[in-house]
């Protein structure tokens, strides 16, 4: 459990590690704010767009032997993130990056799934894996900051190296192999579930510079869109689909990734936006930026502790809808901000809400994205879940870039998402309610 939870941890750490960094990363490789915003753009989109593909290897070829390959991978990448000497390098690195992601991360759910059975030790499990998605992404930036700040923005991804090579030794000792089975890989769904999103995510990025009617973006939009039905269709009659469309015959499931690709778009938004708010229009520096989200951090980290205690005692899917209102809550509380609010008041508290909304939603979030699926299946479910995260990370972030002028007015757009990812939580997920089963 341990090794599972710090691989998965490296990995969202590394989405949000960069995001406080990001001014100094402009003002030492000299960046536009096109090609800044395709440093992060660049992992989400091979991140998600590849973790389908990903997911079924560890099914095919064996999820312990993914688990190293992925570790490997990311872990080289990280290296050369660190010693990027140029910002094309820099994109290429992260595009990399995320690929070592996309077979890491699936692999650390699938066998988390393959290693707990159903019930109470598996909800403990997911609600363990779902607290480091949400503190992962809160501390990120914490340390991002600190290192940006005091040592150098590469030490972020350059302190991966030691961590790598311990995660690997331990891996190849300690995590069990699964069986491999036999299969092909869906080239052509990988790719097209990389191609439709990258291409919404440079429409979006465009209608912010060029305006919603301008040609390019509307091309854009339309090739992916294009692209994300001929994903549909070619899932429809693959023989062995990287996205099995069964999958999503679930009310539960189905609740759960909608809800999660619109929460973690919001909340890319809001972590993107409000580090540049503090650092550009409030003087903080990058290491004080960091700690102003610790509000948040500590907040996030004492609910997701409780979490599997509270699910003794009620549902999962209503302690995800209660988390949920409160983030949207504290979101449209940031929305008010002007230049004379108070950090207290106007950040730190809003922040602390979003905090604890994060904390009781992302467990349940993924206990309800991988429901009922069949040990067959749980590398593809588990790509799923992971895949709706980072796809939905790039796509909101851009969305929210795109339609927002100021910061308050962005803080407005995520509340909307937020507003959405409720709404799908209270329609598909809260109806399949049970009672608790107890420890």
């Amino acid at each position: 459990m341990a090794i599972i939870l710090v691989g998965y941890f490296m990995v969202i750490l590394d989405n949000s590690i960069v995001i406080t960094g990001l001014p100094h990363i402009r003002a030492e490789l000299g960046l536009s704010t096109g090609t800044l915003a395709w440093v992060q753009d660049a992992y989400l989109l091979t991140f998600g767009g590849l973790l389908l593909l990903g997911a079924r290897a560890g099914d095919i070829l064996g999820r312990r032997r993914m688990f190293v390959a992925g570790l490997g991978l990311f872990t080289l990448a990280s290296v050369a993130v660190g010693l990027a000497p140029t910002g094309s390098t820099l994109v290429a690195a992260r595009a990399l990056q995320g690929v070592g992601a996309a077979v890491l991360a699936p692999s650390t759910l699938a066998l988390l799934t393959a290693s707990f059975p159903e019930g109470p030790e598996r909800t403990r499990a997911t609600a363990a894996y779902g607290a480091v998605a949400g503190i992962g992404a809160s501390v990120g930036l914490v340390v991002g900051g600190l290192l940006a700040d005091l040592v150098s923005w590469r030490a972020g991804f350059l302190v991966n190296l030691p961590i790598g090579i311990v995660m690997l030794i331990a891996g190849l000792r300690v995590l069990p192999e699964t069986p491999r089975s036999p299969g092909r890989f869906d080239i052509a769904g990988a790719l097209l579930a990389t191609a439709g999103p990258a291409a919404l995510v440079y429409g979006f990025v465009r209608a912010g510079d060029d305006g919603w009617a301008a040609p390019v973006p509307l091309a854009s939009i339309g090739l992916g869109a294009v692209l994300l039905l001929g994903l549909v269709a070619v899932e429809r009659t693959a023989r062995q689909p990287v996205m099995p469309l069964s999958l999503f015959k679930n009310r539960e499931r189905v609740g759960a990734y909608a809800a999660r690709m619109l929460f973690i778009g919001a909340m890319m938004g809001f972590f993107l936006l409000t580090s540049q708010y503090l650092q550009d229009e409030r003087g903080f520096s990058a290491l004080a930026a960091g700690l102003a989200f610790f509000p948040m951090t500590v907040v996030n980290f004492v609910v997701a502790i409780a979490v599997p205690r509270l699910q003794q005692r009620t549902s999962g899917p209503l302690l995800l809808v209660v988390g949920l209102v409160l983030a949207t809550a504290g979101m449209g509380w940031l929305a008010a901000i002007d230049a004379t609010t108070s950090y207290a008041l106007g950040v730190a508290l809003p922040m602390a809400l979003i905090g604890a909304g994060q904390g009781l939603a992302f467990g349940p979030l993924t206990a309800s994205g991988i429901a009922g699926v069949r040990t067959s299946d749980a590398g593809a479910a588990s790509g799923i879940v992971n895949s709706v995260h980072q796809l939905g990370g790039a796509l909101g972030m851009s969305l929210v870039l795109a339609v927002s002028s100021t910061y308050p007015a962005a803080m407005l757009a995520g509340t909307v998402l937020l507003g959405a990812a409720l709404l799908a939580a209270t329609v598909l997920v809260l109806p399949t309610a049970t009672r608790p089963t107890g420890p």
